[in-house]
Protein backbone atom coordinates (compact mmCIF):
# COMPACT_ATOMS: atom_id res chain seq x y z
CA UNK A 1 0.00 0.00 0.00
CA UNK A 2 1.10 3.60 -1.01
CA UNK A 3 1.85 6.20 1.75
CA UNK A 4 -0.78 8.03 0.32
CA UNK A 5 -3.79 5.41 0.18
CA UNK A 6 -3.21 5.08 4.09
CA UNK A 7 -4.63 8.82 4.26
CA UNK A 8 -7.07 8.76 1.81
CA UNK A 9 -10.33 11.37 3.07
CA UNK A 10 -7.28 13.22 5.48
CA UNK A 11 -7.66 17.02 5.21
CA UNK A 12 -3.56 17.07 5.51
CA UNK A 13 -3.36 21.31 5.34
CA UNK A 14 -5.65 21.01 8.56
CA UNK A 15 -3.84 18.47 10.41
CA UNK A 16 -0.24 20.05 9.50
CA UNK A 17 -1.75 23.61 10.59
CA UNK A 18 -2.90 21.48 13.64
CA UNK A 19 0.00 19.53 14.38
CA UNK A 20 1.81 22.61 13.81
CA UNK A 21 0.18 24.49 16.63
CA UNK A 22 0.33 21.22 18.83
CA UNK A 23 3.87 20.58 18.78
CA UNK A 24 4.86 24.60 19.04
CA UNK A 25 6.72 23.63 15.20
CA UNK A 26 7.80 26.39 12.46
CA UNK A 27 8.06 24.87 9.30
CA UNK A 28 10.65 25.74 6.63
CA UNK A 29 10.43 25.22 3.03
CA UNK A 30 13.27 25.74 0.58
CA UNK A 31 12.83 27.38 -2.90
CA UNK A 32 12.92 24.13 -4.48
CA UNK A 33 10.16 22.12 -2.49
CA UNK A 34 6.70 21.54 -4.55
CA UNK A 35 4.48 24.22 -4.48
CA UNK A 36 2.13 22.87 -2.12
CA UNK A 37 4.60 22.81 0.88
CA UNK A 38 6.25 26.21 0.02
CA UNK A 39 2.56 27.38 0.40
CA UNK A 40 1.81 26.26 4.05
CA UNK A 41 5.39 26.94 4.90
CA UNK A 42 6.35 29.25 7.89
CA UNK A 43 8.80 30.43 5.82
CA UNK A 44 10.45 29.98 2.22
CA UNK A 45 13.89 30.84 1.48
CA UNK A 46 17.55 29.69 1.14
CA UNK A 47 18.99 27.17 2.78
CA UNK A 48 20.95 29.00 5.50
CA UNK A 49 18.59 31.78 6.17
CA UNK A 50 15.90 28.73 6.83
CA UNK A 51 17.74 27.78 9.90
CA UNK A 52 18.92 31.11 10.76
CA UNK A 53 14.86 32.66 10.84
CA UNK A 54 13.92 29.24 12.60
CA UNK A 55 16.65 29.90 15.54
CA UNK A 56 14.75 33.07 15.85
CA UNK A 57 12.03 31.90 16.99
CA UNK A 58 10.28 30.83 19.94
CA UNK A 59 9.65 27.10 18.35
CA UNK A 60 9.85 23.79 19.93
CA UNK A 61 10.55 22.07 16.65
CA UNK A 62 11.81 22.67 13.07
CA UNK A 63 10.40 20.71 10.31
CA UNK A 64 12.62 21.32 7.51
CA UNK A 65 11.10 20.81 3.84
CA UNK A 66 14.32 20.40 2.13
CA UNK A 67 17.17 17.96 2.09
CA UNK A 68 19.48 16.28 4.81
CA UNK A 69 22.75 19.21 4.89
CA UNK A 70 19.94 21.95 5.05
CA UNK A 71 17.92 20.25 8.31
CA UNK A 72 21.62 19.12 9.92
CA UNK A 73 22.43 23.21 9.56
CA UNK A 74 19.60 23.68 11.20
CA UNK A 75 20.27 21.56 13.97
CA UNK A 76 24.06 23.30 14.58
CA UNK A 77 22.37 26.27 15.30
CA UNK A 78 19.30 25.66 17.06
CA UNK A 79 20.83 22.22 19.62
CA UNK A 80 18.01 22.71 21.68
CA UNK A 81 15.42 22.64 19.64
CA UNK A 82 13.64 19.38 17.93
CA UNK A 83 14.76 18.80 13.79
CA UNK A 84 12.83 16.44 11.60
CA UNK A 85 13.15 16.20 7.87
CA UNK A 86 10.30 14.17 6.38
CA UNK A 87 12.43 12.19 4.31
CA UNK A 88 16.08 11.43 5.61
CA UNK A 89 16.81 10.22 2.24
CA UNK A 90 16.25 13.18 1.20
CA UNK A 91 20.50 13.67 0.49
CA UNK A 92 22.20 16.08 -1.57
CA UNK A 93 24.55 15.19 -4.66
CA UNK A 94 26.96 17.63 -3.38
CA UNK A 95 27.38 15.89 -0.17
CA UNK A 96 27.50 12.39 -1.48
CA UNK A 97 30.46 13.80 -3.57
CA UNK A 98 32.25 14.47 -0.69
CA UNK A 99 32.64 11.58 1.67
CA UNK A 100 34.36 12.94 5.10
CA UNK A 101 37.51 10.02 4.96
CA UNK A 102 38.03 11.59 1.31
CA UNK A 103 37.86 15.02 2.38
CA UNK A 104 40.08 14.71 5.57
CA UNK A 105 42.97 13.09 3.16
CA UNK A 106 42.44 15.51 0.98
CA UNK A 107 43.25 18.38 3.36
CA UNK A 108 45.44 16.24 5.24
CA UNK A 109 47.44 15.75 1.68
CA UNK A 110 47.68 19.59 1.43
CA UNK A 111 48.26 21.36 4.74
CA UNK A 112 48.97 24.54 3.57
CA UNK A 113 45.56 25.15 2.21
CA UNK A 114 42.54 26.45 4.00
CA UNK A 115 38.81 24.99 3.09
CA UNK A 116 36.46 27.23 2.13
CA UNK A 117 33.42 25.06 1.46
CA UNK A 118 30.47 25.64 0.44
CA UNK A 119 27.48 24.65 2.84
CA UNK A 120 25.66 21.51 0.70
CA UNK A 121 28.09 18.98 2.69
CA UNK A 122 27.80 17.37 5.69
CA UNK A 123 27.80 18.49 9.29
CA UNK A 124 31.22 15.65 8.95
CA UNK A 125 32.91 17.74 6.29
CA UNK A 126 32.02 21.25 8.05
CA UNK A 127 33.68 20.09 10.97
CA UNK A 128 36.61 19.60 8.52
CA UNK A 129 36.72 23.30 7.31
CA UNK A 130 37.75 26.48 8.20
CA UNK A 131 35.19 28.64 6.88
CA UNK A 132 31.80 27.57 4.55
CA UNK A 133 29.89 29.64 2.70
CA UNK A 134 26.84 30.26 0.49
CA UNK A 135 26.63 30.97 -3.07
CA UNK A 136 25.89 34.89 -2.15
CA UNK A 137 28.39 34.98 0.91
CA UNK A 138 31.76 33.01 -0.86
CA UNK A 139 33.16 36.20 -2.78
CA UNK A 140 32.61 38.58 0.00
CA UNK A 141 34.87 36.07 2.16
CA UNK A 142 37.55 35.10 -0.42
CA UNK A 143 38.19 38.90 -0.89
CA UNK A 144 39.07 38.87 2.82
CA UNK A 145 41.64 36.27 2.56
CA UNK A 146 45.25 37.28 1.37
CA UNK A 147 46.11 36.37 -2.28
CA UNK A 148 48.88 34.49 -1.38
CA UNK A 149 46.91 31.97 1.33
CA UNK A 150 46.18 28.82 -0.67
CA UNK A 151 42.17 27.65 -0.44
CA UNK A 152 40.60 24.36 -1.34
CA UNK A 153 36.97 24.99 -2.26
CA UNK A 154 34.62 22.27 -2.20
CA UNK A 155 32.76 20.15 -2.57
CA UNK A 156 31.28 22.46 -6.15
CA UNK A 157 33.70 22.84 -8.57
CA UNK A 158 31.28 24.56 -10.53
CA UNK A 159 30.82 27.01 -8.01
CA UNK A 160 34.55 27.14 -7.65
CA UNK A 161 35.46 27.72 -11.32
CA UNK A 162 33.39 30.58 -10.88
CA UNK A 163 34.69 32.70 -8.47
CA UNK A 164 37.66 31.61 -9.93
CA UNK A 165 37.08 33.08 -13.12
CA UNK A 166 35.20 36.15 -11.06
CA UNK A 167 38.04 37.25 -8.26
CA UNK A 168 41.75 35.75 -10.33
CA UNK A 169 41.98 33.35 -7.72
CA UNK A 170 43.39 30.38 -8.13
CA UNK A 171 41.94 27.56 -5.91
CA UNK A 172 42.36 23.47 -5.51
CA UNK A 173 38.80 22.34 -6.83
CA UNK A 174 36.80 19.47 -4.86
CA UNK A 175 35.45 17.53 -8.07
CA UNK A 176 31.93 17.69 -6.69
CA UNK A 177 28.47 19.01 -9.28
CA UNK A 178 25.30 19.10 -8.61
CA UNK A 179 23.14 17.03 -10.66
CA UNK A 180 20.57 18.85 -11.23
CA UNK A 181 22.10 21.83 -12.00
CA UNK A 182 24.65 19.96 -14.45
CA UNK A 183 21.45 18.64 -16.66
CA UNK A 184 20.74 21.69 -18.15
CA UNK A 185 21.79 21.86 -21.54
CA UNK A 186 23.61 24.87 -23.83
CA UNK A 187 22.23 23.58 -27.42
CA UNK A 188 18.80 23.48 -25.68
CA UNK A 189 18.99 27.27 -23.77
CA UNK A 190 19.92 28.69 -26.98
CA UNK A 191 17.44 27.21 -28.48
CA UNK A 192 15.24 28.65 -26.29
CA UNK A 193 16.83 32.21 -26.30
CA UNK A 194 16.20 32.35 -29.82
CA UNK A 195 12.80 31.79 -29.38
CA UNK A 196 12.35 34.34 -26.94
CA UNK A 197 14.90 36.95 -27.84
CA UNK A 198 15.50 39.71 -25.40
CA UNK A 199 14.56 37.16 -22.20
CA UNK A 200 17.27 37.66 -20.08
CA UNK A 201 18.61 34.53 -18.17
CA UNK A 202 19.30 34.11 -14.56
CA UNK A 203 21.50 31.05 -13.74
CA UNK A 204 22.39 29.63 -10.04
CA UNK A 205 26.42 29.61 -10.22
CA UNK A 206 26.43 25.71 -9.97
CA UNK A 207 25.35 25.63 -13.52
CA UNK A 208 28.76 24.68 -15.27
CA UNK A 209 30.80 27.32 -17.01
CA UNK A 210 28.97 27.01 -20.58
CA UNK A 211 25.64 27.63 -19.03
CA UNK A 212 26.98 30.54 -16.95
CA UNK A 213 28.53 32.43 -20.08
CA UNK A 214 25.41 32.78 -21.40
CA UNK A 215 23.40 34.30 -18.17
CA UNK A 216 22.87 37.97 -17.27
CA UNK A 217 22.60 37.45 -13.82
CA UNK A 218 24.53 34.82 -12.02
CA UNK A 219 23.46 34.37 -8.30
CA UNK A 220 21.72 32.38 -5.53
CA UNK A 221 18.37 31.38 -5.67
CA UNK A 222 17.28 34.79 -3.36
CA UNK A 223 19.26 36.80 -5.98
CA UNK A 224 17.75 35.26 -8.97
CA UNK A 225 14.47 36.46 -7.19
CA UNK A 226 15.79 39.60 -6.52
CA UNK A 227 16.65 39.71 -10.13
CA UNK A 228 13.59 38.75 -11.77
CA UNK A 229 11.68 41.72 -9.43
CA UNK A 230 14.14 44.42 -10.72
CA UNK A 231 14.04 43.76 -14.25
CA UNK A 232 12.67 45.69 -16.79
CA UNK A 233 10.94 43.57 -19.01
CA UNK A 234 8.62 40.67 -18.71
CA UNK A 235 10.04 37.47 -19.67
CA UNK A 236 12.95 35.17 -17.95
CA UNK A 237 14.64 32.60 -18.71
CA UNK A 238 15.80 30.79 -15.27
CA UNK A 239 18.67 28.02 -15.10
CA UNK A 240 18.02 26.69 -11.23
CA UNK A 241 15.57 23.85 -10.17
CA UNK A 242 12.83 25.18 -11.44
CA UNK A 243 10.28 25.22 -8.28
CA UNK A 244 11.16 28.59 -7.77
CA UNK A 245 9.37 29.55 -10.24
CA UNK A 246 6.37 29.14 -7.93
CA UNK A 247 7.75 32.02 -5.93
CA UNK A 248 8.23 33.95 -8.88
CA UNK A 249 4.83 33.83 -9.79
CA UNK A 250 3.39 34.39 -6.68
CA UNK A 251 5.30 37.65 -6.54
CA UNK A 252 5.43 38.88 -9.76
CA UNK A 253 2.16 37.24 -11.61
CA UNK A 254 2.64 40.20 -14.68
CA UNK A 255 5.74 38.36 -15.19
CA UNK A 256 6.69 35.31 -17.93
CA UNK A 257 9.42 32.59 -16.29
CA UNK A 258 10.19 29.87 -17.96
CA UNK A 259 12.79 26.85 -16.82
CA UNK A 260 15.89 26.35 -18.73
CA UNK A 261 15.73 22.89 -20.34
CA UNK A 262 17.42 19.53 -20.20
CA UNK A 263 19.26 18.02 -23.17
CA UNK A 264 16.05 17.09 -25.13
CA UNK A 265 14.38 20.26 -24.46
CA UNK A 266 11.51 18.06 -22.80
CA UNK A 267 12.94 16.06 -19.40
CA UNK A 268 12.28 16.69 -16.23
CA UNK A 269 15.92 16.07 -15.15
CA UNK A 270 16.45 19.74 -13.77
CA UNK A 271 14.02 18.63 -11.16
CA UNK A 272 16.03 17.74 -8.05
CA UNK A 273 14.70 14.44 -6.96
CA UNK A 274 16.40 14.77 -3.43
CA UNK A 275 13.98 17.58 -2.92
CA UNK A 276 10.96 15.76 -4.79
CA UNK A 277 11.24 12.99 -2.13
CA UNK A 278 9.56 15.63 0.72
CA UNK A 279 5.27 15.13 0.64
CA UNK A 280 2.78 16.85 2.71
CA UNK A 281 2.04 12.88 3.90
CA UNK A 282 5.66 12.43 4.95
CA UNK A 283 5.89 15.85 6.41
CA UNK A 284 2.54 15.15 8.62
CA UNK A 285 3.96 11.75 9.81
CA UNK A 286 6.98 13.41 10.99
CA UNK A 287 5.37 15.92 12.61
CA UNK A 288 2.99 13.23 14.32
CA UNK A 289 5.37 11.23 15.25
CA UNK A 290 8.70 13.86 15.45
CA UNK A 291 10.31 11.29 13.42
CA UNK A 292 12.90 10.59 10.97
CA UNK A 293 14.75 13.23 13.12
CA UNK A 294 18.49 14.54 12.78
CA UNK A 295 20.62 13.89 15.66
CA UNK A 296 24.46 15.43 15.91
CA UNK A 297 26.77 14.46 18.43
CA UNK A 298 27.51 17.77 20.05
CA UNK A 299 31.33 17.66 19.80
CA UNK A 300 30.70 17.17 16.13
CA UNK A 301 28.16 20.10 16.38
CA UNK A 302 30.61 22.64 17.88
CA UNK A 303 33.29 21.80 15.59
CA UNK A 304 30.62 22.44 12.48
CA UNK A 305 29.33 25.40 14.22
CA UNK A 306 32.79 27.04 14.15
CA UNK A 307 32.88 26.79 10.46
CA UNK A 308 29.79 28.63 10.22
CA UNK A 309 30.13 31.29 12.89
CA UNK A 310 33.62 32.06 10.58
CA UNK A 311 31.24 32.36 8.02
CA UNK A 312 28.98 34.78 9.59
CA UNK A 313 31.52 36.83 10.82
CA UNK A 314 33.48 37.42 7.05
CA UNK A 315 29.85 37.47 5.43
CA UNK A 316 29.64 40.74 7.16
CA UNK A 317 32.85 42.17 5.45
CA UNK A 318 33.70 43.38 8.89
CA UNK A 319 36.84 40.92 8.79
CA UNK A 320 39.96 43.31 7.66
CA UNK A 321 41.55 41.98 4.86
CA UNK A 322 44.88 39.74 5.94
CA UNK A 323 43.40 39.19 9.23
CA UNK A 324 42.43 35.17 8.96
CA UNK A 325 40.79 36.01 12.70
CA UNK A 326 38.71 32.82 12.63
CA UNK A 327 39.56 31.23 9.61
CA UNK A 328 43.23 29.70 11.30
CA UNK A 329 43.22 26.45 9.54
CA UNK A 330 41.38 23.78 11.70
CA UNK A 331 43.56 20.62 12.61
CA UNK A 332 42.07 17.76 10.16
CA UNK A 333 42.33 15.25 12.66
CA UNK A 334 42.40 15.21 16.72
CA UNK A 335 40.44 18.79 18.15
Amino acid sequence: MKLTDSFAGLDLRAEIDRLRKERNAVILAHYYQKPELQDLADFVGDSLDLSRKAQATDADVIAFCGVRFMAETAKILSPDKIVVLPDMDAGCSLEDSCPPDQFAAFRAAHPDHIALTYINCSTEVKALSDVIVTSSSAETILAQLPRDQKIIFGPDRNLGGYLTRKTGRDMLLWPGVCIVHEAFSETELLKLKAQHPGAPVAAHPECPAVILDHADYVGSTRGILEFANAMPGDTLIVATEPHIIHQMEKAMPVKRFIGAPGADGNCNCNICPYMALNTMEKLYVALRDLTPRIEIEEGLRLKAKKSLDAMLVMASGTVGRGDLGPVAAVPVTGD
